[in-house]
């Protein structure tokens, strides 16, 4: 894929939140830090950048649901996939995506991905995709291909976007109980 986009255009947000939860042990998107669900959370920090937020793998908390493509169980790939998908369909330029469980992401997350492709290098769910980047994703979904997000930062030629302090990424009760978040990192 050549070339790269701005942050000029509508974006779509999504919450990657078709996960199975295996080692949270329960469904992490219901899990509550500071009284609000994650899933909750996530939608609210994509409304803050987007001109709409869907969750791929599930509808529920006030966004409207996406279904994973081209079926589920391909991880975060298929529920972006399905984003893109939606994406092109409802004329935005791109889709700024984030796991359910991404926490402390930066206020000024949409400039720092810009210009797409862009993704964050500890935690490359969370990335800035424009919509010409599908056909790269169903390739890698449908063939043979090693199905990763960094597999398809690489085949996309996204940056890799490193901050100084990463987001926090919950995959235990033992993570989510630890989270603090610290001084001048919001989500």
């Amino acid at each position: 894929m050549n070339g790269t986009l701005t942050t000029d255009g509508p974006l779509l947000g999504c919450v990657l939140a078709g996960g199975e939860s295996r080692r949270f042990g329960s469904d992490k998107a219901l899990a509550l830090l500071d009284g609000e669900t994650l899933l909750s959370r996530a939608v609210g920090v994509l409304a803050r950048h987007c001109a709409a937020v869907v969750v791929a793998g599930r509808g529920d908390d006030g966004a409207s649901g996406v279904a994973d493509w081209p079926e589920p169980g391909l991880g975060p790939l298929g529920g972006l996939a399905g984003a893109l998908r939606h994406a092109r369909d409802g004329g935005f330029a791109a889709v700024l995506a984030i796991g359910v469980d991404s926490i402390g992401l930066p206020d000024d997350l949409r400039v720092i991905l810009s210009p797409a492709p862009a993704c964050l290098a500890a935690q490359p769910v969370v990335g800035l995709w424009p919509v010409a980047a599908l056909p790269v994703i169903e390739t890698i979904l449908t063939g043979g291909e090693r199905r990763s997000m960094l597999h398809f930062a690489e085949r996309t030629g996204a940056r890799l976007v490193e901050l100084a302090i990463p987001p926090a990424n919950v995959n235990t009760p033992a993570d989510l109980a630890r989270l603090v978040l610290g001084p001048g990192k919001r989500d």
